[in-house]
């Protein structure tokens, strides 16, 4: 039986030439398209699959216009034998729970479903540029019945019909074994892909690409496109930077340079002024009539991820969300989280304290670590019961895989990595009427540049808030609440996934979200290995302050640092009192994850790096120079302007 390797890509816009149409939506049709960074490290996963397996059968799939062909036909070129396209205006509009249905509709009708005798896995990327969701993988794994695991750096088969793949977590990673069928989501610090040959070149400009219609693979329009959708982009405006020009550092030597920052720190000099991007509104609210689609849905439902035996920080930052979002809903609405695990009763007055009203805890020895699918299931079976009307999780790995497989089981849609939360209303004009209260979700998306609201129309609403984004609700010691217990059904298959190892290193996620300041090395501090970085980090804890290190993705990316430590859109957002960045240029994706400090100071050589354009303070200078420096005046006592931790 050979294997069959699936390789799912999607040809996205470059995100700098996006512009914004009249309605508030982007306009993606004058801009260059390019294959899915992401997506390319599937392919290449896809190829080093085949070297293991040299009888297997290579495919690639897409789902999109017809100028897609370019992506598939460089996937040919790679590579890769059999290109299917999915093309057909019906889907325009698709949102990620329409696209997963679609998607997963085509690879069953070319014959795999969760029953085929013969072998076969399907590769994605982790997500794409112009969404950032995630969402897709977790979504047809769903659809078609089958396993998956998502955030993989890396993938082999064994031999015997499963696949290993090391899976990135929060602090570290995992070593999971699957069965195949499987859905395989790749993280870009993966191997990197190849160049097209140019036999692969030829191949791929004689090849016919196989396109399908929606009539061609029997699916109706009741769930795609933008009517079929369970949620919608209601509007999309420009991000505001919140940051008044930097005061650099003036003087000839390192000493001096740091002899001006201290002054220029001591004056006070800038704060971060919050401020939100503001949407064109209507002036007048048209008299329609109020529908209210909840259908009996009430209260709010959170997810308590469980990490190293204790509640994770994310899942406490949920509650600040959930609380505001039951106030603005009114008196009776009920927050209430569900806790998955071994031995974890005695968190749940933690959370009651923290702001639950309910805590549904359902206990088993197997359940020590995350598993998707019985967790999926256990979440379906209590929203079937409970009717929540919002369904929250925290932007983890985990909660990012978790929350679109759900979405798919409930019809419910998901949005992803949000930073705003709010009840709100949409005046549907087409229908004339106002839906209300609705949840509107709130997040960036294309490169960070654009805030997008998203709604959903499905109860429960879902979405994943960002990690370090709502502060830890302030703790009420002796606040009541209701504690129950729940016995799901479960069977086998949910258990068809092994987990072989789990690693998590030292510091982490929970110091950088607790780090009063964070020193963080980007691509030009690795040349020793993020020494001097750790040694400033080091020099303060000594002084008694609370202090972490961190770094930039391609610090990741070159195997320097774990993922634990990456600050950024796809890494961590933090919010210390001060965030030190080193040697990093200061793309948006970094700002996304370090722009809630309370005040920056930026180490580069070079003049115009645009981390300059968002930061308070600066030393334009060698940071092998200007690090041992600052070290020996943190030595002597200097601490930023930090208190140092009072000894209890």
């Amino acid at each position: 039986m050979a294997l069959t390797i699936i390789s799912l890509i999607k040809q996205v816009p470059v995100p700098s030439e996006m512009r914004m149409g009249e309605d508030g939506l982007m306009d993606r049709t004058k801009a260059k398209s390019i294959i899915n960074i992401d997506c390319t490290f599937g392919l290449e996963a896809g190829l080093q699959l085949k070297k293991q397996n040299p009888e297997s059968r290579l495919i690639v799939c897409s789902m999109g216009p017809g100028s897609f062909d370019v992506a598939l036909r460089t996937a040919i070129s790679m590579g890769y034998d059999e290109a299917y396209l999915l093309s057909d205006r019906k889907l325009g509009g698709s949102d990620t729970y329409a696209t997963g249905l679609a998607i997963a509709t085509m690879l069953k009708h070319l014959g795999f479903t969760k029953d085929s005798k013969d072998p076969y896995i399907i590769l994605a990327g982790r997500q794409t540029s112009d969404g950032d969701t995630a969402h897709v993988p977790s979504q047809v794994a769903e659809n078609i019945g089958i396993p998956q695991a998502t955030f993989v750096e890396s993938v082999k088969s064994d031999g015997t019909g499963n696949v290993i793949a090391k899976r990135i977590i929060e602090g570290g990673y995992q070593m999971m074994k699957l069965p195949m069928p499987c859905v395989i989501s790749l993280t870009p610090t993966g191997i990197p892909p190849r160049k097209p040959t140019l036999s692969g070149a030829i191949k791929a400009r004689n090849l016919k690409i196989t396109t399908f219609g929606i009539d061609d693979i029997g699916l109706g329009t009741e769930k795609i496109g933008i009517s079929g959708s369970p949620t919608i982009v209601a509007k999309v405006i420009n991000i505001v930077s919140e940051r008044p020009p930097i005061t650099l550092s003036e003087g000839h030597n390192e000493a001096s340079l740091v002899d001006s920052l201290i002054a220029n720190l001591k004056k006070g000099g800038n704060v971060l002024v919050k401020k939100e991007a503001e949407a064109k509104k209507d002036t007048e609210r048209p008299d329609f009539p109020e529908k209210d689609f909840r259908d009996g849905s009430s209260g709010i439902l959170t997810w308590a991820e469980i990490t190293n035996g204790n509640v994770s920080r994310p899942s406490l930052e949920l509650l600040t969300p959930a609380r505001n979002l039951a106030t603005q809903l009114g008196v009776g609405t009920k927050v209430m989280t569900l806790m998955i695990g071994k031995n974890v009763q005695h968190l749940a007055q933690t959370l009651i304290e923290h702001g639950s009203d309910e805590v549904i805890i359902v206990e088993d020895d197997k359940f020590e670590e995350y598993l998707v699918l019985p967790f999926s299931s256990i979440f379906e079976q209590v929203i079937k019961v409970r009717k929540p009307e919002i369904a929250l999780f925290a932007a983890t790995t985990s909660g990012r895989e978790l929350a679109p497989r759900i979405g798919m089981k409930t019809d419910s849609g998901v949005t992803a990595d949000c930073t705003g939360l709010e009840i709100g209303e949409y005046v549907d004009k087409k229908e004339k009427v106002i839906y209300t209260p609705i949840l509107e979700s709130r997040r960036p998306t294309y490169g960070e540049s654009k805030l997008a609201t998203i709604l959903g129309f499905v109860c429960p609403q879902i979405s994943t808030a960002r990690a370090g984004t709502f502060e830890v609700p302030k703790r009420v010691e002796g606040r009541q609440g209701i504690v129950s217990s729940v016995k799901p059904v479960l069977n086998d298959q949910d258990f068809v996934v092994e987990i072989l190892k789990t690693v998590r290193g030292e510091g982490g996620l929970q110091n950088l979200f607790e780090a009063d300041i964070i020193v963080s090395g980007g691509r030009g501090t690795t040349t020793d290995n993020l020494g001097l970085i750790k040694a400033l980090a080091e020099a303060l804890r000594s002084q008694g302050v609370n202090a972490e290190w961190s770094c930039s993705r391609p610090v990741v990316d070159e195997g320097v640092a774990e993922y634990a430590r990456q600050v950024g859109q796809t890494g961590k957002t933090i919010r210390p009192k001060l965030y030190i960045a080193v040697g990093i240029s200061g793309a948006i994706q970094h700002i996304a994850g370090m722009k809630e400090a309370e005040k920056i100071i930026a180490i580069d050589h070079n003049p115009k790096a645009n981390i300059f354009h968002n930061a308070d303070f600066g030393i334009i200078g060698e940071y092998q120079d200007i690090l041992p420096e600052l070290i020996d005046r943190v030595k002597a006592g200097f601490t930023f302007g930090i208190e140092p931790k009072k000894e209890v």
